[in-house]
């Protein structure tokens, strides 16, 4: 029994050193800019970054429209399926998973070729359309994790007694998916948001073969120039991060395990 007691405990500590020694070692080198002494100059540094504050912003406001774009996408597909279409689960599934069996690199070149300026839709002739590409690029990245966070949750609540009840009182379609469906997944949604989060931020191949100024490409380039101020960058990118996650699940506190649909009229 002690034993049984000690091993989860055990596997708690290993995996906490395995993702915070790196984290204090990283903090620990940042900290090296001026010789023989500690400092913050690398962090101040790159804060005064015109470059941070526009890649940073930038790749934030894209995560943003990726999360809308995908939770307009999967919530309605996945909740048709688990009501009306569930011999179709097994066929979704295997399409969501493409992304993570077929490399970023081989999806970026096939957008290239399909949308370049020279094609039947130019989405990389101008910058608001090359926007939009990269956001469905993304959200084709965060398909896998953001339908199964949804899958999930949609399995977890009895979707069709809520959808007969809500029904019942004379709601439509888009009522129930606003006032019933979305309420319910709340939870779910916030993992798929989370996940979806930190693709955006930290994935590089898209926006570095589209040459466009997200915040992975710029990381790169400084890592490739200035050693300490990239380390802090690092660290600096892996606290905003967290940051809007925990801002995301704050806003999403109290989040409701069956909603009643008394309201959906």
């Amino acid at each position: 029994m002690k034993g049984a007691k000690i091993g989860p405990w055990l596997a708690v500590i290993v995996g906490a050193l395995y993702f915070v020694v790196p984290l204090i070692a990283t903090f620990e080198f940042s900290l090296r800019l001026r010789r023989g002494e500690y400092s913050f100059e690398a962090y101040r540094i790159v804060l005064a970054d015109p470059q941070f504050q526009a890649t940073f912003g930038y790749s934030t406001v894209l995560a943003l429209a990726t999360i809308v774009v995908g939770v307009l996408l999967v919530v309605p597909t996945a909740y048709w399926i688990q009501l009306r279409l569930p011999r179709l689960r097994p066929i979704v599934e295997f399409i969501t998973l493409l992304p993570l069996v077929i490399p970023a690199i081989v999806i970026v070149f096939g957008y290239l070729r399909i949308y370049n300026s020279s094609s039947l839709i130019p989405m990389t002739a101008s910058e608001r359309a090359t926007d939009l590409l990269l956001t469905f690029s993304y959200v084709t990245l965060a398909l896998p994790y953001m339908y199964r966070a949804v899958d999930t949750g949609l399995r977890a609540i009895d979707v069709r007694t809520l959808t007969e009840a809500a029904q019942s009182l004379g709601a439509g379609w888009p009522t129930i998916l606003r006032q019933v469906i979305f309420p319910n997944l709340r939870v779910a949604l916030l993992s798929g948001t989370f996940l979806t989060l930190a693709i955006v931020v930290g994935e590089f191949t898209f926006a570095s073969l589209l040459v466009w100024p997200a915040f992975a490409p710029y990381m790169e380039d400084l890592g490739n120039k200035q050693a300490y101020e990239a380390a802090a960058l690092a660290l600096i990118s892996f606290g905003l991060t967290w940051a809007s996650i925990g801002i995301i699940q704050w806003l999403g506190r109290g989040a409701p395990g069956q909603t009643q649909v008394t309201g959906a009229h």
